[in-house]
């Protein structure tokens, strides 16, 4: 069997230590398997060679042939052993073809095949995918569907079936643009891309799409808005965004595609009045039942459920609309100390933004009906993060008063008020 053969040591690549499939040699003369080296340089962004630790001066990688061929016929003597020989790999696609592809793309007539094919060739290596980048075939594409959201409305779009949006060329460029993985300068182009016209084309097909439109566009989106460069980007997210990416979230398309409308959103909050759109887009409760739903194991979506809620109320629209859902209060006291100390910080951070700014008696009668008091006092007890205590510490200042008759307070805190 395999692991009973020696494998000669220089077979193998340095940095998975397993046989090379396509060995390629980089500028410091050391060869990789081409996965594994691509996974180096593009997807993990560094720029050093894995075993000198020497800077690269280019990414170029030289196809060693003579390696390959070795490797191969060692292979084919061992077959008897179970060793497998490994196919001779495709060559990375040369600029020229991709060049090619993007001109005959522009006649109607050829468009599908071409995007079909410039999505194959998407698939094959992190080599081919840079390439594509590099001769624009982000910004063909962008071009494509910026154009044909110009030309007809998306509700004529949905009511004719034989359209682009429901026959798949929006898919497959979308699909194309999410499998590009694109650099943080492709990306930042896009956003910027007429003038953040590719934006707004992608937020009408959010609102009007397929399922399968819309999850590429927020997992598009969210790679966008992750390297902004532009506070005014970020700032001038229209209304309609926020409608889309609630509507995301409540058809739960897919997992990834939830996960990424929560980034979007965790990026897109903090700036302007981004909060009060998301608010009125109807975020609030949705994220509210979201989290009522929840799986336990689900940590890390609770955390940035619990994220976005919080700078949600941190406008007073935020809330009150959180203050409108009967469960608002007692989910959120619930996840403290249940999740990670990431997600109690939030949960505590929310309670302490309703305790100062929407704190009525209804409100804090409530908190005490629900065991929110309690809990807070409990925080106080544990390892939790400083903060954390220190909030918990402050709301229970803040409206000892109110809760005088509460057993929970803990005593140096009632002698803070004359009874």
């Amino acid at each position: 069997m395999e692991n009973e053969i020696e494998v000669p040591p220089y077979f193998l690549c340095p940095i998975t230590l397993e046989i090379m499939k396509d060995p390629v040699t980089v500028s410091t003369g050391i060869t990789y398997d081409r996965e594994s080296i691509e996974k180096w340089l593009f997807s993990q962004k560094n720029d050093t060679c894995p075993v000198t630790k020497q800077i690269l001066v280019d990414s170029e990688l030289i196809p060693n042939v003579t390696l390959r061929r070795v490797i191969q016929s060692w292979c084919t003597l061992h077959s008897s052993d179970g060793i497998e020989r490994f196919p001779t790999p495709k060559p990375p696609v040369r600029k020229l073809q991709i060049v090619k592809l993007l001109s005959d793309a522009k006649s109607p007539q050829k468009q599908m095949k071409c995007l079909q094919r410039l999505r194959s060739i998407a698939s094959q290596s992190e080599t081919n995918r840079r390439c594509m980048e590099s001769v624009g075939v982000p910004e063909f594409l962008a071009s494509l569907i910026v154009e044909r959201i110009r030309e007809s409305s998306l509700q004529e779009v949905e009511d004719n079936e034989s359209d682009e949006m429901t026959t798949g060329k929006y898919d497959e460029a979308l699909s194309i643009l999410h499998q590009l993985q694109l650099s943080e300068g492709g990306l930042q182009c896009l956003m910027r891309y007429r003038n953040g016209e590719f934006v707004e084309s992608l937020t009408r097909i959010m609102l009007r799409g397929s399922y399968e439109s819309r999850a590429y566009v927020v997992m598009l989106l969210k790679s966008i808005f992750e390297v902004a460069d532009d506070t005014m980007q970020l700032i001038s997210v229209r209304y309609e965004f926020f409608t889309g990416l609630v509507q995301i979230l409540h058809d739960q398309i897919s997992r990834k595609a939830s996960k990424a409308a929560l980034k979007v959103l965790i990026s897109v909050c903090p700036w302007g009045r981004n909060r009060v759109k998301a608010v009125e887009a109807g975020a609030v409760p949705l994220l509210i039942d979201l989290l009522l739903n929840l799986d336990s194991s689900d940590k890390r979506d609770c955390e940035m459920i619990l994220m976005v809620l919080d700078f949600l109320c941190q406008c007073a629209e935020g809330r009150a609309e959180f203050l409108k859902h009967c469960a608002g209060l007692a989910i959120v006291s619930k996840k403290i100390l249940r999740n990670s100390q990431a997600a109690s910080e939030r949960a505590v951070r929310i309670l302490h933004s309703i305790s100062k700014f929407s704190a009525t008696t209804g409100v804090l009668q409530e908190m005490l009906q629900l065991g929110v008091v309690t809990k807070l006092s409990l925080v106080m007890q544990v390892d939790c993060g400083r903060k954390t205590r220190e909030r918990a510490k402050e709301i229970l200042k803040m409206h000892a008063k109110a809760w005088k008759n509460s057993s929970c307070i803990p005593n140096h805190l009632r002698v803070s008020y004359p009874y």
